[in-house]
């Protein structure tokens, strides 16, 4: 059986959009003090995350996020409840020596773990068996599954018309069964209201008591259901106060606690104190959209609908480059701990939804 095949019955359907997305022809090798390099920025990273989250809602900084007023009851709740994750990925810069750093943190609606979880993991174990990957994210997630204290059944959802984001939350589910959770699958399109009961409902008029989406939280709220969200008596993952770390107001916040910090890029409201050469990302933008790389009196500028609510400007660290390819490291969090990675390759120094997926192994 040809790759395509291989990775087809692993659930990955769009492995081949245009160009190949899915690219075994290279792949990355590391030693194992890399990997613990990798994973020691990505615990601290994540601790760092939950001291600028618990800032936000202490210090009412919402405004410099662009979150509306009327959102901000239902995060604080979810954050003072404690309210559990169950996973998240951070976009690092590494280039296998210094400290990674981080670029952004797909902490609400992250992809991409199909790929990491599973597919890299069948690749290793038909090309390099002898070696090893950082790659706990399988057994982790059901473990987080079991631990989540979730009642009664677990609904998966995504918008119907993303084929990515189906075979992501259908893996996801995936795990949850072996967990020992019931689920079901719906389309975001297909949750109905109960205004008398003020319950979400499923298409036979069963109460959703636990949804995990893939759907941005603040797509959501800006629905016209959206008010609805406040009142419902359901639990969500990825839960609303991930909202504030999948903002990318919160770089600049996160380099307010720890300036200096060697696994953060300088980052601000306002790009003077950067210099020349900076990045200017929206602030709910995603995948690699609106983002204009300023270096001197060139610019580079990706299309995209978002910018309206607002920017924050980075340091711009020029992505390794390998032969004309960039790589991103892509480390989860599940739960609390780091659990692996995947890397998206790009000839561009932005990487956007189109870049390619390529395994690594490290030896011992």
């Amino acid at each position: 059986m040809n790759w395509q095949g291989k990775v087809e019955e692993l659930g990955l359907v769009y492995h081949t959009p245009e160009a190949p997305y899915w690219d075994e022809s290279v792949c990355y090798r590391f030693n194992a003090a890399q990997i613990d390099q990798v994973e020691a920025a990505t615990n601290e990273l994540h601790r760092l995350c939950l001291r600028a989250v618990d800032k936000v809602v202490r210090e009412n900084l919402f405004a410099r996020l662009a979150i509306p007023e009327r959102w901000v009851p239902l995060i604080r709740r979810s954050w003072e409840r404690k309210e559990q994750s169950i996973c998240g990925r951070f976009d690092l810069w590494w280039d296998g020596c210094n400290p990674p750093k981080l670029l952004e943190y797909n902490a609400d609606t992250p992809t991409s773990l199909l790929e990491a979880a599973v597919v890299q993991w069948f690749w290793l174990e038909e090309k390099f068996p002898e070696e090893d990957q950082f790659n706990s994210l399988h057994e982790r997630l059901i473990a987080r599954w079991q631990g989540a204290e979730v009642r009664g059944t677990v609904y998966f959802t995504c918008l119907r018309e993303a084929p990515e984001d189906l075979a992501n939350v259908t893996y996801l589910a995936d795990t949850a069964r072996q967990a020992g959770l019931a689920t079901e699958h719906i389309f975001i399109e297909d949750i109905g209201w109960n205004a008398g009961r003020k319950l979400f409902l499923d298409q036979r008029v069963r109460p959703i008591d636990t949804l995990m989406k893939l759907y941005p939280w603040e797509w959501m709220l800006d629905e016209e259901f959206g008010p609805n969200l406040l009142a419902a008596p359901w639990r969500v993952f990825e839960p609303p106060w991930k909202l504030i770390l999948s903002n990318k107001g919160i770089l600049p916040i996160l380099w307010e606690l720890c300036p200096g910090h060697p696994n953060l890029l300088p980052a601000y409201a306002e790009p003077q104190r950067l210099g020349e050469n900076y990045v200017k990302k929206p602030l709910f933008g995603r995948e690699g959209a609106n983002i204009t790389l300023v270096r001197g009196s060139h610019t580079e500028t990706t299309p995209g609908d978002y910018g309206a609510e607002g920017f924050v400007y980075q340091a711009f660290q020029p992505l390794p480059n390998f032969d004309g390819h960039c790589p991103v490291i892509g480390s989860w969090v599940i739960g609390n701990e780091a659990g692996g990675m995947g890397i998206r390759e790009s000839e561009s120094l932005i990487t956007g939804n189109t870049s390619r997926f390529v395994p690594h192994y490290f030896t011992a």
